[in-house]
Protein backbone atom coordinates (compact mmCIF):
# COMPACT_ATOMS: atom_id res chain seq x y z
CA UNK A 1 0.00 0.00 0.00
CA UNK A 2 1.27 3.62 -0.85
CA UNK A 3 1.80 5.59 2.16
CA UNK A 4 -0.50 8.22 2.76
CA UNK A 5 0.75 11.93 3.28
CA UNK A 6 -0.25 12.93 6.85
CA UNK A 7 0.35 16.50 8.03
CA UNK A 8 -0.96 17.50 11.59
CA UNK A 9 -2.27 21.42 11.88
CA UNK A 10 -2.91 22.83 15.54
CA UNK A 11 -3.27 25.68 16.86
CA UNK A 12 -4.71 27.32 19.48
CA UNK A 13 -8.52 28.26 19.93
CA UNK A 14 -9.91 30.55 17.28
CA UNK A 15 -6.80 30.61 15.31
CA UNK A 16 -8.22 29.93 11.68
CA UNK A 17 -7.45 25.66 11.71
CA UNK A 18 -10.67 25.24 10.30
CA UNK A 19 -10.84 27.82 7.71
CA UNK A 20 -7.25 26.90 6.84
CA UNK A 21 -8.08 23.37 6.13
CA UNK A 22 -11.12 24.32 4.39
CA UNK A 23 -9.26 26.36 1.73
CA UNK A 24 -6.52 23.71 1.67
CA UNK A 25 -9.33 21.51 0.65
CA UNK A 26 -10.78 23.54 -1.81
CA UNK A 27 -6.99 24.43 -3.64
CA UNK A 28 -6.39 20.64 -3.71
CA UNK A 29 -5.64 18.78 -6.94
CA UNK A 30 -8.91 18.21 -8.47
CA UNK A 31 -8.10 14.41 -9.10
CA UNK A 32 -7.28 13.81 -5.16
CA UNK A 33 -9.68 12.62 -2.71
CA UNK A 34 -8.21 13.99 1.09
CA UNK A 35 -9.45 12.71 4.70
CA UNK A 36 -9.33 14.69 7.54
CA UNK A 37 -9.90 13.55 10.89
CA UNK A 38 -11.00 16.33 12.95
CA UNK A 39 -10.86 16.49 16.97
CA UNK A 40 -13.10 19.57 19.38
CA UNK A 41 -13.24 20.36 22.57
CA UNK A 42 -16.62 20.46 22.61
CA UNK A 43 -19.28 17.04 22.82
CA UNK A 44 -21.53 18.19 19.98
CA UNK A 45 -19.42 18.06 17.25
CA UNK A 46 -19.07 21.02 14.86
CA UNK A 47 -16.21 20.76 12.84
CA UNK A 48 -16.88 18.05 10.50
CA UNK A 49 -20.25 19.69 9.21
CA UNK A 50 -17.78 22.54 7.90
CA UNK A 51 -15.55 19.63 6.21
CA UNK A 52 -17.85 17.61 5.10
CA UNK A 53 -19.51 20.43 2.90
CA UNK A 54 -16.09 20.66 1.06
CA UNK A 55 -16.25 16.78 0.00
CA UNK A 56 -13.25 15.48 2.28
CA UNK A 57 -14.20 12.26 4.20
CA UNK A 58 -14.22 13.39 7.67
CA UNK A 59 -14.03 11.14 10.77
CA UNK A 60 -14.38 13.30 13.73
CA UNK A 61 -13.65 12.70 17.85
CA UNK A 62 -15.87 15.30 20.05
CA UNK A 63 -15.12 15.66 23.76
CA UNK A 64 -11.56 16.88 24.50
CA UNK A 65 -8.01 15.94 23.94
CA UNK A 66 -8.14 13.03 21.58
CA UNK A 67 -4.17 12.12 22.29
CA UNK A 68 -5.21 11.87 26.20
CA UNK A 69 -7.42 8.66 25.45
CA UNK A 70 -5.00 5.99 24.80
CA UNK A 71 -5.35 6.71 21.33
CA UNK A 72 -8.13 4.56 21.24
CA UNK A 73 -10.66 7.17 19.63
CA UNK A 74 -7.72 8.78 17.20
CA UNK A 75 -6.76 5.22 16.13
CA UNK A 76 -10.81 4.59 15.37
CA UNK A 77 -10.82 7.28 13.27
CA UNK A 78 -7.76 7.14 11.36
CA UNK A 79 -8.28 3.22 10.30
CA UNK A 80 -11.51 4.04 8.86
CA UNK A 81 -10.12 6.91 6.89
CA UNK A 82 -7.18 5.04 5.65
CA UNK A 83 -9.44 1.90 4.47
CA UNK A 84 -10.93 4.67 1.94
CA UNK A 85 -7.26 5.14 0.73
CA UNK A 86 -6.94 9.01 0.33
CA UNK A 87 -4.17 10.95 -1.16
CA UNK A 88 -3.71 12.80 1.90
CA UNK A 89 -4.61 13.10 5.41
CA UNK A 90 -5.11 15.68 7.38
CA UNK A 91 -5.45 15.35 11.60
CA UNK A 92 -6.81 18.72 13.29
CA UNK A 93 -6.68 18.33 17.14
CA UNK A 94 -8.14 20.67 19.62
CA UNK A 95 -7.30 23.98 20.05
CA UNK A 96 -6.72 22.72 23.85
CA UNK A 97 -4.83 20.06 23.09
CA UNK A 98 -1.00 19.23 21.95
CA UNK A 99 0.15 16.51 19.25
CA UNK A 100 3.17 15.58 20.81
CA UNK A 101 1.40 11.77 21.77
CA UNK A 102 -0.82 12.04 18.08
CA UNK A 103 2.99 12.29 16.71
CA UNK A 104 4.63 8.95 18.50
CA UNK A 105 1.28 7.15 17.18
CA UNK A 106 1.65 8.02 14.11
CA UNK A 107 5.43 7.39 13.51
CA UNK A 108 4.59 3.77 15.81
CA UNK A 109 4.89 0.38 14.22
CA UNK A 110 1.17 0.41 13.42
CA UNK A 111 1.09 3.21 11.16
CA UNK A 112 4.72 2.71 9.55
CA UNK A 113 3.78 1.31 6.45
CA UNK A 114 0.87 3.28 5.69
CA UNK A 115 2.03 6.97 7.23
CA UNK A 116 3.82 9.34 5.34
CA UNK A 117 4.07 11.55 8.29
CA UNK A 118 4.83 15.16 6.86
CA UNK A 119 5.28 18.70 8.48
CA UNK A 120 3.31 19.95 11.39
CA UNK A 121 1.65 22.97 11.00
CA UNK A 122 1.42 25.39 13.73
CA UNK A 123 -1.12 28.33 13.46
CA UNK A 124 -0.64 31.51 15.74
CA UNK A 125 -2.90 34.56 15.26
CA UNK A 126 -0.44 37.46 15.80
CA UNK A 127 -2.34 39.49 17.68
CA UNK A 128 -2.60 37.25 20.15
CA UNK A 129 1.25 37.51 20.73
CA UNK A 130 0.60 41.04 22.59
CA UNK A 131 -1.27 39.02 25.09
CA UNK A 132 0.03 36.88 28.54
CA UNK A 133 -3.07 34.83 28.28
CA UNK A 134 -2.03 32.98 25.40
CA UNK A 135 2.09 33.87 25.89
CA UNK A 136 2.11 32.05 28.83
CA UNK A 137 -0.30 29.06 28.03
CA UNK A 138 1.43 25.79 28.42
CA UNK A 139 -0.91 24.39 25.59
CA UNK A 140 -0.33 27.30 23.26
CA UNK A 141 3.55 26.51 23.51
CA UNK A 142 3.60 23.04 23.40
CA UNK A 143 1.37 23.20 19.92
CA UNK A 144 4.76 25.87 18.52
CA UNK A 145 7.47 23.95 20.12
CA UNK A 146 6.95 20.88 17.94
CA UNK A 147 5.41 22.65 14.87
CA UNK A 148 7.54 22.07 11.72
CA UNK A 149 6.30 25.41 9.91
CA UNK A 150 4.53 27.89 12.08
CA UNK A 151 1.81 30.09 10.08
CA UNK A 152 0.67 33.80 10.77
CA UNK A 153 -3.08 33.49 9.88
CA UNK A 154 -5.40 36.40 9.80
CA UNK A 155 -3.09 38.93 8.41
CA UNK A 156 -5.55 40.68 6.44
CA UNK A 157 -6.71 41.96 10.18
CA UNK A 158 -3.34 41.97 11.74
CA UNK A 159 -1.26 45.43 11.97
CA UNK A 160 2.25 45.91 11.16
CA UNK A 161 3.19 46.12 14.71
CA UNK A 162 1.75 42.33 15.22
CA UNK A 163 3.74 41.26 11.93
CA UNK A 164 7.14 42.81 13.52
CA UNK A 165 6.37 40.99 16.06
CA UNK A 166 5.50 37.91 15.21
CA UNK A 167 8.55 37.57 12.94
CA UNK A 168 10.89 38.36 16.00
CA UNK A 169 9.01 35.95 18.24
CA UNK A 170 9.13 33.24 15.30
CA UNK A 171 13.38 33.80 15.60
CA UNK A 172 13.51 33.32 19.39
CA UNK A 173 12.10 29.93 19.05
CA UNK A 174 14.82 27.65 19.85
CA UNK A 175 13.93 24.81 17.36
CA UNK A 176 14.35 27.63 14.85
CA UNK A 177 10.98 26.05 12.11
CA UNK A 178 10.59 27.74 8.82
CA UNK A 179 7.92 30.39 8.96
CA UNK A 180 5.39 32.73 6.96
CA UNK A 181 2.32 34.72 7.05
CA UNK A 182 -1.44 34.59 5.59
CA UNK A 183 -4.92 36.01 5.42
CA UNK A 184 -8.26 34.32 4.58
CA UNK A 185 -6.61 30.54 5.57
CA UNK A 186 -4.74 30.73 2.04
CA UNK A 187 -2.09 28.29 2.62
CA UNK A 188 -0.07 27.37 -0.21
CA UNK A 189 -0.08 23.58 -0.84
CA UNK A 190 3.51 23.63 -0.90
CA UNK A 191 3.84 23.68 2.74
CA UNK A 192 2.06 20.33 3.61
CA UNK A 193 5.17 18.96 1.27
CA UNK A 194 7.68 19.82 3.75
CA UNK A 195 9.79 17.85 6.19
CA UNK A 196 9.53 17.04 9.58
CA UNK A 197 12.70 18.30 11.42
CA UNK A 198 11.73 18.98 15.13
CA UNK A 199 12.86 16.30 17.66
CA UNK A 200 9.79 13.94 19.40
CA UNK A 201 10.30 13.62 23.02
CA UNK A 202 7.35 11.94 24.87
CA UNK A 203 6.53 13.43 28.23
CA UNK A 204 4.13 12.92 30.24
CA UNK A 205 1.08 15.05 29.58
CA UNK A 206 -0.10 18.03 32.22
CA UNK A 207 -3.74 17.32 31.87
CA UNK A 208 -5.31 13.77 31.56
CA UNK A 209 -8.94 12.45 30.76
CA UNK A 210 -10.73 9.25 31.76
CA UNK A 211 -10.58 7.26 28.60
CA UNK A 212 -13.18 7.57 25.57
CA UNK A 213 -14.94 5.93 23.07
CA UNK A 214 -16.67 7.72 20.12
CA UNK A 215 -20.16 8.58 20.76
CA UNK A 216 -22.24 9.27 18.52
CA UNK A 217 -24.74 11.73 19.12
CA UNK A 218 -28.62 10.44 19.06
CA UNK A 219 -31.99 12.01 20.28
CA UNK A 220 -34.20 9.68 21.45
CA UNK A 221 -38.04 9.16 20.20
CA UNK A 222 -39.82 12.53 21.26
CA UNK A 223 -36.71 14.00 21.99
CA UNK A 224 -36.33 17.92 20.83
CA UNK A 225 -32.90 18.35 22.12
CA UNK A 226 -29.73 16.93 24.06
CA UNK A 227 -27.23 18.93 25.59
CA UNK A 228 -23.67 18.39 26.87
CA UNK A 229 -20.89 19.85 29.01
CA UNK A 230 -17.79 19.33 28.91
CA UNK A 231 -14.51 20.92 30.93
CA UNK A 232 -10.28 20.67 31.43
CA UNK A 233 -7.20 22.74 30.58
CA UNK A 234 -8.99 25.92 32.01
CA UNK A 235 -11.79 25.91 30.14
CA UNK A 236 -15.40 24.83 29.60
CA UNK A 237 -17.93 23.82 27.09
CA UNK A 238 -21.40 23.52 26.98
CA UNK A 239 -23.16 22.48 23.28
CA UNK A 240 -26.46 21.97 21.99
CA UNK A 241 -27.36 19.85 19.15
CA UNK A 242 -31.19 19.37 17.79
CA UNK A 243 -33.15 17.10 15.35
CA UNK A 244 -33.13 18.30 12.03
CA UNK A 245 -36.51 19.18 12.27
CA UNK A 246 -35.90 22.26 14.14
CA UNK A 247 -35.82 25.41 12.60
CA UNK A 248 -34.51 28.86 14.02
CA UNK A 249 -35.19 32.35 12.85
CA UNK A 250 -32.06 33.67 11.45
CA UNK A 251 -32.21 37.26 12.54
CA UNK A 252 -32.43 36.93 15.95
CA UNK A 253 -30.12 33.56 15.88
CA UNK A 254 -27.61 36.07 14.71
CA UNK A 255 -28.38 38.74 17.13
CA UNK A 256 -28.15 36.14 19.73
CA UNK A 257 -24.66 34.81 18.91
CA UNK A 258 -23.40 38.69 18.12
CA UNK A 259 -24.49 39.32 22.03
CA UNK A 260 -22.47 36.65 23.21
CA UNK A 261 -19.02 37.81 25.15
CA UNK A 262 -17.63 33.61 25.11
CA UNK A 263 -13.90 32.94 24.31
CA UNK A 264 -15.32 30.87 21.27
CA UNK A 265 -18.52 30.17 19.79
CA UNK A 266 -19.22 27.90 16.86
CA UNK A 267 -22.32 26.30 15.51
CA UNK A 268 -24.31 24.84 12.06
CA UNK A 269 -27.89 25.78 12.23
CA UNK A 270 -31.03 25.18 10.17
CA UNK A 271 -32.89 28.58 9.90
CA UNK A 272 -35.55 30.01 8.10
CA UNK A 273 -33.27 31.30 5.75
CA UNK A 274 -31.20 27.84 5.09
CA UNK A 275 -28.52 25.57 6.58
CA UNK A 276 -25.86 28.06 7.87
CA UNK A 277 -22.50 27.62 9.44
CA UNK A 278 -21.84 30.44 12.40
CA UNK A 279 -18.44 31.77 13.40
CA UNK A 280 -17.95 33.81 16.34
CA UNK A 281 -14.05 34.87 16.65
CA UNK A 282 -12.66 38.13 19.05
CA UNK A 283 -16.74 39.24 18.92
CA UNK A 284 -16.82 38.84 15.18
CA UNK A 285 -19.52 36.70 13.68
CA UNK A 286 -19.20 35.02 10.27
CA UNK A 287 -21.69 33.04 8.66
CA UNK A 288 -21.77 31.00 5.63
CA UNK A 289 -24.60 29.22 3.75
CA UNK A 290 -24.31 25.47 3.44
CA UNK A 291 -25.67 23.22 0.49
CA UNK A 292 -26.29 20.88 3.60
CA UNK A 293 -30.01 19.29 3.82
CA UNK A 294 -31.63 17.85 6.59
CA UNK A 295 -29.24 17.85 8.96
CA UNK A 296 -29.17 18.09 12.65
CA UNK A 297 -28.27 22.20 14.05
CA UNK A 298 -25.48 21.78 16.68
CA UNK A 299 -23.74 24.61 18.63
CA UNK A 300 -21.07 24.93 20.91
CA UNK A 301 -19.78 27.29 23.09
CA UNK A 302 -16.58 27.53 25.06
CA UNK A 303 -14.77 29.99 27.66
CA UNK A 304 -12.44 29.87 30.86
CA UNK A 305 -15.64 30.29 33.10
CA UNK A 306 -19.09 28.58 33.19
CA UNK A 307 -21.98 31.01 31.65
CA UNK A 308 -25.52 30.89 32.36
CA UNK A 309 -26.15 27.56 30.15
CA UNK A 310 -29.95 27.26 31.67
CA UNK A 311 -30.03 31.12 30.62
CA UNK A 312 -28.76 30.93 26.94
CA UNK A 313 -30.51 27.44 26.10
CA UNK A 314 -34.14 29.65 26.92
CA UNK A 315 -32.90 31.75 24.71
CA UNK A 316 -32.09 29.51 22.25
CA UNK A 317 -35.47 27.34 22.66
CA UNK A 318 -37.23 31.21 22.51
CA UNK A 319 -35.46 31.03 18.60
CA UNK A 320 -37.20 28.22 17.71
CA UNK A 321 -40.02 28.44 14.32
CA UNK A 322 -43.45 27.27 15.75
CA UNK A 323 -44.52 24.74 12.62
Amino acid sequence: MKKIPTNIITGFLGVGKTTTILQLLKNKPENESWAVLVNEFGEVGIDGAFLTESGAMVKEVPGGCMCCTAGLPMSVGINALLRQKPDRLIIEPTGLGHPKKILAILQSENYKNYIDLKATIGLVDPRNLSDEKYTSNQNFNDQLNISDVVVATKMDMASDYDECLFHSWVKSLPHQPKSTAIGHGELPLHWLEEDRTTDLIIEEHHHHHAEQEIVEMVLEPGQKFCRKENKGQGYVSCGWFFGAESVFDFDELFSMLSALTAERVKAVMNTNKGFYAFNVANGVVSVNLLSIDGMESKLEVIDTQLLPWDQLEGVLLSLLIEE
